[in-house]
């Protein structure tokens, strides 16, 4: 089976997936964004169809002032007795840590519940598993942050009650891992004669791995598998990197398969992932009861179509719309001119925003957008309130500004008429590269009333990128409003199809 690889492209972390009969769910982490949890659908594990959200309303979650890199953190998607589950922690406001959540639904598509709090338990990345007596086990990694800095314990578990909350026994020591750092991200699994506990090593970062270990009960003892990590990219010439945050599941034929995050780096010695933590897939098999993951490969059967957004008369935003620190429909109101957009004065800059943004899911290509403005409005490209780049509509000028950490640059122009501002993602000439494929550049402009196109600035795409930043999302395009009166009336993506060839193939063109 070829998968498209990344399954899904952009930032889209932390995977947990889910079989039930003939259907597949799969959740990935969010952060500060909402709606949070994004659900997909899928029959075969190739085609996938975004069907909702777990946390789309305050009385589950509110986002305001969540620190970045904070908000909701890597989930875990299951089902017992008819009802699906979604366990995840939840980062709250500067020295407030909220804890581990359970949501409930019927169906996942939703509506989720409020859910509740689990109470008593300390860490992040936790994971629901039921025994054959019934009783529902909790797996975390044993993160602790009561002390100011951040103390692991290892892989923990400890008996819960998945309707109440309640903590049920005393927490149990898991395991350690196979020797890597940051033991986390744990799944257990019942797979024939051997309970499984699957974790997460070495960071998520260039050291990240996939490790397993097994046992006769979801506490243990346990064996580490002798080949461990059963999958990376550490140390390794691969174009997908920082591989790990795994969970295993069936195939539709019978077989075995992994999905995982990892990012796609661009360059050799210090390479730039642009677009953040994407979810990928891997077949499995097992040998002398061990799984084996082949190794992941990028290729161009998920590259994103065009999109043509006309917002004028649309009575409801499409799912994929998110906001930053509070939902999208609190951002805009729609109606027969367009998408309204607040005036509050909160741009780019600030923790939340006035802005209606989608994941970028293309390495290559031209977003643009139409907004008209009595004020000041414009298109951004975002990693977080640090990291971004902006075309602005102000009142007779088109600013480019980019905005990095401290340094803020800005290039403008005189104008008369803008019909679009757009943002223009170019492949990055020579340098130290394999084959080409390096940190992007960006282009930012405007076309004007004629239909001309009006290049302001290029700024070097690299820091935009997880490398280069304290962002453990990716990029986004932002359609945002700092002053006066603003309307999205369109919205367009022209993705650029990349050259069918890999990082490794074109090594030796390269040298």
């Amino acid at each position: 089976m070829t998968y498209p690889n990344p399954l899904f492209p952009g930032f889209n972390p932390d995977p947990s997936i889910l079989k039930d009969g003939e259907d597949y769910y799969l959740v990935n982490s969010s952060f500060e964004f909402l709606p949070g949890l994004p659900i997909h659908h899928s029959k075969d594990l190739v085609n996938w169809t975004l069907i909702g959200h777990v946390l789309t309303r305050d009385s589950q979650v509110t986002l305001q002032g969540v620190f970045t890199n904070g908000g909701v953190w890597a989930p875990t998607i299951r089902k017992h007795d008819g009802l699906f589950y979604v366990t995840v922690k939840i980062a709250g406001k500067f020295g407030e840590p909220a804890g581990m959540h359970i949501f409930t639904a019927e169906h996942p598509a939703g509506p989720w519940s409020d859910g509740i709090k689990v109470l008593g338990l300390e860490g992040i990345d936790p994971d629901l598993a039921w025994d054959e007596n019934g009783d529902c086990w909790m797996a975390f990694s044993g993160l602790n942050f009561s002390t100011g800095k951040p103390v692991h314990h290892g892989i923990q578990s400890a008996k819960i009650d998945p309707n109440t909350g309640e903590v049920l026994s005393e927490v149990i020591d898991l395991w350690e891992g196979a020797g890597l750092m940051f033991p986390e991200g744990p799944h257990l699994y019942r797979i024939c004669e051997y309970w499984y506990l699957l974790a997460a090593e070495g960071g998520t970062d260039r050291g990240h791995a996939v490790t397993i270990a097994r046992g006769p009960s979801p506490v243990g003892p346990w064996e580490s598998a002798p080949h461990n990590p059963v999958l990376t990219a550490r140390s390794e010439f691969h174009t997908v990197q920082n591989v790990g945050h795994g969970d295993l599941v069936q195939t539709p034929d019978g077989g075995w398969a992994m999905v995982c995050l990892g990012v796609r780096t661009f360059g050799v010695s210090n390479g730039f992932s642009p677009l953040g933590r994407e979810t990928f897939i891997t077949p499995v098999s097992w040998v002398d009861g061990w799984p084996v993951c082949e190794r992941i490969e990028s290729n161009d059967l998920s590259q994103p179509g065009t999109l043509d957004v006309d917002f004028r008369g649309l009575t409801e935003l499409d799912s994929s719309w998110i906001g930053i620190r509070r939902h999208p429909q609190d951002s805009v109101s729609l109606g027969a001119a367009g998408a309204l957009l607040p005036t509050d004065g909160r741009a780019m800059s600030d923790l939340e925003p006035a802005a209606l943004c989608r994941r970028q899911t293309f390495l290559k290509g031209l977003v643009a957008a139409q907004i008209d403005t009595n004020g000041i409005a414009g298109i951004s490209v975002r990693y977080n309130e640090d990291f971004h780049y902006d075309v602005e509509i102000q009142p007779e000028l088109v600013v480019a500004r980019f905005a990095v950490n401290t340094v803020v640059h800005e290039v403008s122009a005189r104008v008369t008429g803008v019909s679009e501002v757009y943002l223009d993602f170019k492949e990055r000439p020579g340098g130290f590269s394999i084959g080409g494929n390096a940190p992007d550049y960006i282009e930012l402009g405007y076309f004007d009333t004629d239909g001309s196109r009006r290049e302001l600035a290029t700024f070097d795409g690299r820091f935009l990128s997880q490398e280069t930043n304290y962002s453990f999302t990716g990029r986004v395009i932002a359609l945002y409003s700092a002053a006066g009166e603003s309307r999205i009336v369109t919205y367009r993506e022209r993705p650029e199809v990349p050259k069918a060839s890999s990082m490794e193939n074109n090594f030796s063109e390269a040298i």
